[in-house]
């Protein structure tokens, strides 16, 4: 799906553009993203080249060490604290959207359900959605 992307956050203090086709589109079910959503799994769509997303405004940041061991850089708004994308340390061209974050979320297109080693039996995805139980390779 080739498009053109746009969100932000819930009180417009952020703002991004992302153009281009995204290179997966997933849950993610890891301990990570439940608790970063307050629910069973976030949703993301993920663009492979950082100069397909354009941001204006000042994002905070915060990095972890992810399920997988690798470091990841998190981006959200200062003001109302909504969650916007996630950057990799081991791979810097990779910006995950959050597809809750974008104008239209009916443009998300999950293709997998990733980390299903950690879901629960309450957070029911479509069972037509390829599961892995880590992220795939």
């Amino acid at each position: 799906m080739t498009g053109h992307f746009t969100g932000g956050c819930a009180c417009g203090a952020i703002r991004y553009e992302a153009s281009g086709e995204p290179i997966f589109q997933n849950h993610c079910q890891c301990l990570d993203c439940q608790k970063r959503s307050g629910t069973g799994h976030g949703s993301y769509v993920t663009f492979g080249r950082r100069a397909d997303v354009e941001i204006s405004g000042q994002p905070s940041t915060w990095r972890m060490i992810a399920d997988s061991g690798n470091e990841k850089i998190q981006a959200f708004c200062p003001t109302c604290g909504t969650p916007l994308y996630l950057t990799f340390v081991a791979m810097p061209e990779v910006t995950a959207i959050h597809a809750t974050s974008l104008d239209d979320p009916g443009q998300f297109n999950p293709q997998a359900v990733t980390y299903t080693v950690r879901g629960h039996a309450w957070d029911t995805i479509d069972p037509v959605l390829q599961p892995f139980e880590r992220m795939p390779g």
